[in-house]
């Protein structure tokens, strides 16, 4: 039997900030594990109703040859006998857009495939929820998954899944292929099981962009520049202000320029709520992270170290 992945689901390739991706929300759980699917320089599928996970990766691999969106999703549909209980959306890297929604969808079923994107939604407690999906999407700004994201609360605004709600998910890759796969991932979020999936799914986008920029501030320090480091640092930290880990790093980057009443302050905080810190702190010399005359200051001007 098929997953019975009823939802309502967006693909789009946002061409001024060259990404694509795929968002999804659903009373059922797990909805990332099936629905979602992406790759860079290829394109983006989505995969619901009574699902069929394969339409995920037969359709790349149709796209990855050249093959259009729409002519994808209509060679894929001739070879299934269930199409009319699917509902599959793609988008290729050419931003070509093709959507399908079975006879056999349980209503309010429907999509509407725009530029570059196409919204589809099944088993919706109004009809008004694919209107309001392509409404939010289009007058959107700012970077794709945020845009992404705003389409989603539309359609819940809109009365969503009849069911109500459970998981969600968003899958957003560079349009154009590094060929490095682990480089181009923009997003990979997923809320299995929450009552406010959306909500979980913002909170994590926005960890998501803290991390991101504690990490470059990370690179920037191993590479010398350590004012860029600093600024992005303070980017990390004002996206996530509880984070121990960003705190971390961030103290870590403070040291490195110099500042030591700074980061030893910073590094004080953090030891008194868990010494463990200090004793990663200790590790860094050996890592090459950190010099060791340095970790020696700061740990011997905190008051928590022992």
């Amino acid at each position: 039997m098929p997953d019975l992945v009823h939802t309502y689901s967006i693909v789009a390739l946002d061409p001024e900030t060259d990404e694509m991706g795929v968002a999804v929300q659903s009373h059922y759980f797990g909805v990332g594990a099936g629905v979602p699917w992406a790759e860079s320089g290829v394109g983006v599928v989505a995969s619901q109703a009574m699902s069929d996970p394969a339409y995920g990766p037969r359709g790349l691999d149709s796209m990855r040859s050249g093959t259009s969106a729409p002519e994808t999703l209509n060679a894929l549909l001739q070879l299934d006998d269930a199409r009319e209980i699917r509902q599959v959306a793609m988008v290729d890297v050419q931003g070509r857009a093709a959507a399908h929604t079975g006879a056999g969808c349980i209503r309010y079923a429907g999509h509407h495939v725009g530029d570059h994107f196409s919204v589809q939604a099944n088993m919706m407690l109004t009809d008004e929820v694919v209107p309001a999906m392509r409404d939010a999407y289009t007058s959107a700004r700012g970077p794709l998954p945020e845009r992404l994201l705003a389409a989603l609360e539309a359609a819940q605004a809109a009365g969503g899944d009849i069911r109500g709600r459970q998981s969600a998910a968003m899958l957003v890759v560079n349009v154009h292929s590094s060929g490095q796969p682990w480089n181009d991932v923009v997003a990979d979020l997923r809320v299995d099981d929450h009552p406010e999936p959306l909500e979980e799914l913002r909170r994590l986008l926005i960890l998501r962009r803290a991390y991101h920029a504690m990490s470059q501030a990370t690179d920037l320090a191993r590479q010398g520049d350590i004012q860029s480091a600093l600024v992005g640092g303070a980017a990390a930290r004002e996206l996530a202000p509880d984070n121990l880990e960003i705190a971390f790093w961030g103290a870590v980057a403070v040291a490195l320029s110099g500042q030591m009443a700074e980061a030893t302050g910073a590094f004080d905080q953090l030891f008194a709520i868990d010494p463990n810190w200090a004793e990663l702190l200790r590790r860094l010399p050996a890592a090459n992270l950190l010099p060791r005359d340095l970790v020696t200051g700061i740990l011997g001007a905190t008051d928590h170290h022992r």
